[in-house]
């Protein structure tokens, strides 16, 4: 076991609130791909703050930008034009190709506008009742913590205890094309929304063609087609959007995380102007969305991934990450799959009754971060930045302390 210094893990249980577990190590510094604990023991880390950080930690570009425009205007609220909020719209705009983008702050305030926007499109353009309007979504999604987003869980741990729940959402298998496509003819059906590949879950990659149907099937029936790419998208799968990945176009892209390159948060949503402007002025807002500091950074970020070339990067390496761990040969690894950089192993129990937290506390000790999700499942997502030689480098590491159980 490493040396922890517990004066840190002490101060947060006794004057934090105890939603969270984390894994026992106290990180003080991070460089790239690198963290560095309060003892200066070094790791790969492999969770990139849940695929926030894919520029890597503390790039020196997006550094520089908040700098340079903190000196300058932090915030304004938006009762004010300000002079970074428009050059970063027509950026976001011209890189994704919408029309229109409504910048936010965290992934779950961007998740609850698009289902605000899919609603108010719902009655003012597509003229469903007041008040009937439906949101298919899917099983074992993950789309955030907020009382709205929780409504339509079907993980205990998210929902539990906090009814009565939000009304107007169906929640039907994932990547079950029959019951997608029943779902979406309904009458009163606004959207559809679902995480392209299911982060949380488990890194869940649906098959070939889930997309793509129901993006057709949404177009042929008036219906919304809502991509939550907090954690998919920004050149994590291999693609700019994991929705790229195939032949279809959402209506509406929920954005976060590596927007920022892991720096404050940002999150966006973007849609064409059918969509986005049935939201009119004092509507909808938030005094931090747009501010000029987050804009500024966002534009930063989204330029480092594509002048480093982070999306060719991720593809190229996700499919070397996996062929390694594919070799493994244990028999406690029981799969492998991802796309990019995403990506995730199944562990069988162990020994008594030890599970994928284990492992995680052993790779821990051996130089490299990562965190289980749910039971049985390590999910494994190195900042897009990392390469070749540093993926085998922690290729091995997991191989060693894998095969060291045994």
């Amino acid at each position: 076991m490493i040396k922890q210094d517990t004066y840190f893990t002490d101060l947060e249980d006794k004057y934090g609130a105890h939603n969270y577990k984390p894994l026992p190590v106290v990180i003080d510094r991070g460089e790239g791909v690198h963290v560095w604990d309060v003892n200066g023991k070094q790791y790969y880390d492999f969770l990139s703050a849940y695929s926030a950080l894919n520029q890597g930690h503390c790039h020196p570009r997006i550094i520089q930008a908040l700098k340079d425009q903190a000196d300058k205007l932090t915030l304004t609220s938006r009762a004010f034009y300000n002079s970074v909020l428009g050059e970063c719209e027509k950026y976001i705009t011209g890189i994704f190709g919408y029309d229109k983008v409504l910048m936010m702050n965290s992934g779950v305030e961007a998740v609850e506008t698009a289902i605000k926007l899919c609603r108010k499109w719902a009655y003012e353009v597509k003229k469903l009742p007041e008040g009937q309007a439906k949101i298919i979504v899917v099983t074992e999604n993950f789309h955030g913590r907020t009382l709205g987003v929780v409504s339509f869980s079907n993980d205990p741990d998210s929902y539990d205890g906090y009814g009565p729940f939000l009304p107007g959402f169906e929640l039907i298998p994932y990547n079950d094309l029959s019951a997608m496509e029943q779902a979406i003819k309904q009458p009163n059906v606004a959207g559809v929304m679902i995480e392209p590949i299911q982060g949380e879950a488990g890194v869940i990659v649906p098959d070939e063609g889930y997309l793509e149907s129901i993006s057709k099937w949404c177009k042929e029936s008036n219906v919304l087609f809502i991509a939550d790419e907090v954690q998919t998208g920004i050149a994590r799968t291999g693609k700019m959007l994991a929705t790229d990945h195939e032949d279809c176009r959402p209506d509406i892209i929920v954005l976060g995380k590596a927007l920022s390159g892991g720096v404050l948060p940002v999150s966006a949503v973007l849609a064409d102007d059918e969509i986005m402007l049935t939201i009119k002025p004092g509507q909808h807002g938030s005094t931090y969305g747009g501010n000029p500091l987050s804009c500024a950074v966002a534009m930063e970020a989204l330029k480092v991934v594509e002048d480093e070339g982070l999306v060719e990067n991720a593809r190229r390496l996700g499919e070397l990450f996996r062929e390694r761990m594919r070799a493994i040969k244990s028999p406690l690894v029981t799969a492998v799959r991802g796309k990019g950089l995403l990506n995730a192993i199944d562990i069988t129990p162990f020994g008594d009754g030890k599970t994928a937290y284990d492992v995680c506390l052993l790779l821990r000790d051996n130089g490299l971060l990562a965190k289980q999700t749910h039971v049985h499942t390590i999910r494994f997502a190195p900042p897009l930045v990392i390469t070749e030689e540093q993926i085998h480098e922690c290729a091995d590491i997991i191989e060693s302390t894998i095969m060291g159980l045994q």
